[in-house]
């Protein structure tokens, strides 16, 4: 399916939209003519991670504009299907009306999303998908091929990149198949194979979502290529872990590290030079457009929020303005 590219303009604001024209659902055609108060669920994966937390903050202000009930679940701290699979259970059983589902693999979570939809429960995904959006109401993310390119862009800056010369790298991942994982990765690689052909991508680790397994992938590295140039910490758990190993180490600037996420702690990091940039997104619209687009589609069959929405990127670093680093930090409640 093609995607649909959306003009992104400021945190609060919806750019306008293509229609997607949709058939009733069972569940669309009952919440029409009653009056009860909708339930919307919202299950993603490790729900510490200061993302997700960010993302939470816009659930809530769009489901209270809504006025509908929000179900916000996820495991505290692991990223993986075995643990968000029961959790989707269980919210399914309390049978709400609409699922926000943020899927940790493409192919495990296609069943839960299909016993939803079989249960007439209207089912958006925001961030990761499911391999098959044919009857997923939408999906929001942000651009993940285009952050890779811009964090290979910002990784060969710093480490002073010139043709005929020869780069170490590595890659720290939270899944080998999370949708996003996997897009930025195919973007790093693309990018760098296009533009910068003397890098080599030496290794890649996954860390589940744990920072202190994401330090512990990068001290194994320092150890195994002790010539590193850069890491690319390709989401903002890993980026956590790089930061501290290199702290730690004090490696700093001596290692260039590009990460994922505009956390608080580490856009922080950003000015006093720990990473080169930070590629951030923006979670909290990305939550406003999918509660929107469920609870018009419940009442109505229809939605104005396209099926597939990318919102863009925007790039920190040292010269980014106070003004635009308030607007792309994420902020929880």
């Amino acid at each position: 399916m093609k995607r649909s590219v959306r003009a992104f303009a400021g945190l609060g604001a919806l750019a306008a939209v293509a229609l997607l024209a949709t058939g009733c659902s069972s569940s669309a055609n009952t919440a029409a003519t009653t009056d009860k108060k909708l339930n919307i669920a919202f299950v993603m994966g490790a729900e510490s991670d200061p993302f997700f937390q960010a993302m939470k903050v816009g659930a809530e202000e769009e489901a209270k504009a809504q006025g509908v009930n929000l179900i916000w679940q996820g495991d505290p701290k692991n990223y993986s299907p075995e643990t968000q699979i029961p959790i989707v259970d269980t919210v399914l059983a309390g049978k709400p009306d609409g699922l926000v589902l943020i899927p940790t693999d493409p192919t495990a979570l296609q069943a839960s999303a299909d016993k939803a939809i079989a249960q007439g429960i209207a089912v958006a995904n925001v961030d990761t998908h499911v391999n098959d959006l044919s009857k997923i109401v939408t999906f929001i993310t942000g651009d993940n091929k285009d952050g890779g390119a811009k964090a290979a862009d910002a990784l060969a800056a710093k480490i002073g990149y010139k043709d005929g010369s020869k780069y170490q790298v590595v890659v720290g991942l939270t899944s080998a198949t999370a949708t996003t994982n996997v897009a930025r990765l195919e973007g790093f690689k693309a990018q760098v194979a296009a533009k910068y052909p003397g890098i080599e991508i030496k290794d890649v680790a996954y860390s589940e979502s744990n920072p202190e397994k994401a330090a512990t992938n990068v001290n194994n590295w320092l150890t195994k290529y002790p010539n590193l140039n850069g890491i690319f910490a390709i989401d903002g758990t890993n980026a956590s872990g790089a930061a501290s190993a290199l702290e730690a180490k004090k490696l700093t600037g001596k290692v260039a590290l590009v990460g994922y996420d505009a956390y608080p702690d580490n856009v922080a990091k950003v000015k006093s030079g720990i990473f080169t940039a930070l590629i951030a997104q923006v979670p909290a619209e990305e939550a406003r457009q999918a509660i929107k687009a469920l609870v018009e589609y419940i009442k109505t069959g229809k939605t104005s929020i396209a099926h597939e929405v990318v919102i863009p990127n925007f790039t920190i670093d040292a010269n980014t303005t106070d003004a635009d680093l308030a607007k792309y930090t994420y902020v929880a409640n």
